[in-house]
Formats: structure tokens, sequence, C-alpha cells
């Protein structure tokens, strides 16, 4: 499977879009798209993972590489995520800890607005 990826504005969170597996073959695309991201001056930055089939260490490394870049400038990365199976990865791993994690974009965005 492949990896698509889109991403749009909305006030000032940048919402990431993602679909298919983040694995050692795809991930690299999912980094260089959060480096160019926090590079253009977005440091809010919210990734969909609603659509995602499957999510390896090499995925969680870029996961946690983007938030190190955007908590550089007082920024955040969190997720949406309601999947059990990729959920469970980020318990045992002990990243929900780390992570913002919302049940939806809408759920996500009212957090947002209302910490800022």
């Amino acid at each position: 499977m492949d990896l698509k990826l889109d991403h749009h504005s909305e006030d000032r969170l940048t919402i990431v879009e993602v679909e298919g597996e983040i694995d050692v073959y795809t991930a690299p695309r999912l980094r260089e798209l959060l480096i160019d991201l926090v590079n253009k001056g977005n440091f809010h930055l919210l990734v969909n993972m609603e659509k995602v089939d499957f999510l390896d260490s090499t995925g969680l490394g870029v996961l946690v590489g983007g938030l190190k870049r955007v908590r550089a400038h007082d920024g955040s990365l969190e997720l949406v995520c309601t999947q059990e199976r990729i959920l469970k990865i980020f318990r045992i791993t002990g990243l929900t800890k780390v992570f913002g994690i919302y049940a939806s974009v809408e759920e996500a965005k009212e957090a947002h607005g209302s910490d800022k």
C-alpha cells in the first residue's frame, strides 16, 4: 500500500491528512512534508491518522522528530486517531504522554483554540 499525504491550513493550525501505511519505505515522505511545513513557518500541526492502516517504529520516529521541530518554535504536533491497533502502539511506547491525541479533527481544533 502507498502513502497519500495532503495538508491544508485552518486558522493557525495546519492539518496533515495521512492515508495508507507509514513504514520504513514511506515514512521519509512524511518526514519531508513535516520538515517543509515547519520551514515555511507552520508550527502548529495536526496529523490526521484516521486512514492510516499501519504504523511502524520508523513512522513513530518521524512523528517524534516532527514534534521536536515544532517545539523548537514553541509549536505543537498533535494527532487524530481512534483506531485501537494504532493507539496501542502509542500506549505501549508511552507516547500518549507526549502527543495530544484526539478522536476527531473538530475535537482537536476546539482544544487548540481553547488553549491559545
